[in-house]
């Protein structure tokens, strides 16, 4: 996993990290570690596009700095088997 990147001024990240990982029964599950977001695919490329959907919901009409945030964030996920 890649060390978060922050400005070493403000502590703001410029990167958000998530996990995808098999789900228990099938398909892959995507959990961003900075913000409350969880989200499932059936394959690799729908979660990662879930996880980006879902992160835009959930930052929509907040301000990236409340949490923490750089504006329009990168999400790189990190994958385990």
């Amino acid at each position: 996993m890649r060390a978060l990147e922050r400005d070493p001024e403000t502590g703001t990240m410029y990167v958000i990290q998530a996990v995808v990982r098999k789900g228990e029964q099938q398909g892959c599950v995507g959990e961003c570690l900075e913000l409350a977001v969880v989200t499932q695919g059936a394959t690799l490329d729908e979660v990662t596009r879930n996880l980006r959907e879902a992160m835009a919901l959930h930052l929509e009409g907040e301000d990236p700095a409340r949490f923490g945030l750089a504006g329009d964030p990168p999400l790189p996920p990190s994958f385990r088997a």
